[in-house]
């Protein structure tokens, strides 16, 4: 009884009594705001439409496919899908029916044994036009070892280009087809790119022409190339992507779309892409003369920890810390030393130690360049004439000779050493320092070995074991301990705690 009483018709009273309520309740919802009550309104976010970016800038970019003369690869076969092989190869993983898992250098450019054969499709990328003219800019792996390479416009139209240059070290190339008239891109300003903003990618990956995807950028400055800083985004790139571009919403090019972070080879999430800034730069040295000319001083370096910022005195984790100087190398004429710390260049700081090569490496060769370093405590200036970049010397290691002096005992650091011979020392190119003969304790704990030669500590420079063993029974149990060590061709800083 009671249930069906709820679904009676209200009496009239009621209904009156209802309206009557509601006309209250919406004449207080007129006269809240003069109240002064006021309640912020819920901001409307709108999702862009790429649809007229796309329509706009989708014309520029292209579809590069790249072949190579097919080499007999005997039982091994050749029938997998090209654009499969390309993924596989770009991306690490294992071959199938390949006794390495990978295609060999041999096997894609011939060999003794190997028999010409017609050309087959290596690989698929992407590009963009830079001229009316038909320069056209891609990734240096997208024609890597090619023999042919094919440009397809959005109109259907394939056209042979040639490769007019390619640098493995920022991953640019750029590559000319004979037209005219092709719709171009505007090239955009990275500095006003921030982070949280909306990008647009346009590509073929795995051949798929002109494929748009979307998302933000990530991260900007990322550190994973030797001479450039990457932006992160999120936007779907797979292979096929490589050497499209990265779009703000102005429909202006920001970056080249390169590489990606993944765990299986697919995306996950994680893409970068080159600045065109700095893809730009070196475009035009290619344009020009086909290659790109860089500076160099000669020196290996290493980032600078906090740790061995504070005990050093450095005071902030910032420069590049030099492990070891080339020989007869500008920096070497400079009198720069393994151990220095290369804070400044030509008033730029080095903030970290990718930003060193990076400097130099744009610094016309021949220009002197003034290094601000910092050395045992203190700072100072020194000029160097920067060379043009060129392959870095090879290592050695230099080795303990029979009949040298005898290690002596022990210290507090746990560190057993003995004198430098003479022979020693103009090997290493050293003036002082001693040779650790054993090793444990506090010492090892921190990482140093046997043969490593320690040049100074706490900033003071090591001459003789006798000099050593004395820094060293002062040392403070309490407190840290900075050695500079020599291990072969490289130094670094080693900070022992014998407290611990």
């Amino acid at each position: 009884m009671n249930r069906t009483a709820t679904s009676r018709t209200p009496a009239p009273w009621t209904r009156r009594a209802a309206l009557g309520l509601a006309s209250l309740l919406l004449a207080g919802a007129a006269l809240w705001p003069a109240t002064g009550h006021t309640q912020a309104a819920t901001p409307t976010v709108q999702l862009p439409d790429f649809s007229e970016l796309a329509e706009r800038v989708g014309p520029a970019v292209v579809n590069i496919r790249t072949t190579e003369r097919a080499r007999n690869r005997g039982a091994q076969g050749g029938g997998m899908d090209p654009n499969l092989e390309d993924f596989f190869r770009r991306f690490g993983i294992p071959i199938p029916n390949r006794p390495d898992g990978q295609q060999r250098p041999e096997q894609r450019r011939g060999g003794p044994d190997s028999e010409e054969a017609p050309q087959q499709q290596r690989g698929v990328g992407s590009g963009f036009v830079l001229t009316a003219d038909g320069f056209i800019m891609t990734n240096a792996h997208v024609v890597d070892g090619a023999d042919e390479v094919i440009v397809t416009l959005t109109d259907k139209r394939e056209l042979k280009a040639r490769i007019v240059g390619a640098d493995a070290r920022t991953d640019v190339a750029v590559v000319k087809v004979e037209a005219t008239g092709l719709p171009t891109v505007k090239i955009g300003d990275v500095n006003r790119l921030k982070v949280g903003e909306w990008v647009m990618a346009i590509g073929s990956p795995f051949g798929l022409d002109n494929t748009v995807t979307a998302g933000i950028v990530s991260a900007k400055q990322r550190d994973t190339g030797e001479y450039l800083n990457f932006i992160q985004t999120d936007v779907a790139i797979n292979p096929g992507n490589s050497g499209g571009p990265l779009l703000n919403l102005r429909g202006e090019v920001v970056g080249i779309n390169s590489q990606i972070y993944s765990r299986s080879g697919g995306f996950m999430g994680i893409s970068f892409a080159i600045p065109i800034d700095d893809a730009m730069r070196v475009a035009d040295q290619l344009r020009t003369s086909g290659r790109v000319i860089r500076g160099r001083i000669g020196v290996q370096i290493a980032p600078v920890t906090k740790e061995v910022a504070e005990s050093i005195g450095l005071g902030k984790a910032a420069g590049a810390l030099v492990r070891s100087v080339e020989k007869d190398g500008p920096a070497d004429k400079a009198g720069i030393e393994a151990g220095d710390i290369i804070t400044k260049v030509d008033g730029k700081p080095v903030d970290r130690s990718a930003d060193l090569p990076r400097i130099i490496g744009g610094t016309k060769p021949g220009s002197k360049a003034t290094l601000q370093i910092f050395r045992r405590g203190s700072t100072r200036d020194v000029g160097v004439t920067v060379a043009e970049f060129e392959a870095d010397t090879p290592t050695r290691r230099a080795q303990a000779e029979p009949g040298t002096a005898p290690p002596v005992a022990k210290t507090a650091l746990g560190l057993s050493v003995a004198d430098l011979s003479e022979a020693q020392k103009k090997e290493l190119r050293v003036r002082g320092g001693v040779r650790v003969d054993a090793v444990d304790g506090a010492a090892a704990r921190a990482g140093l070995r046997e043969g490593d030669v320690i040049l100074s500590m706490d900033n003071t420079e090591i001459t003789d074991s006798k000099q050593f063993q004395g820094l060293a029974a002062k040392a403070e149990k309490a407190r840290a301990v900075s050695v500079l060590v020599r291990r072969g061709e490289w130094v670094n800083y080693f900070v022992i705690r014998p407290n611990r």
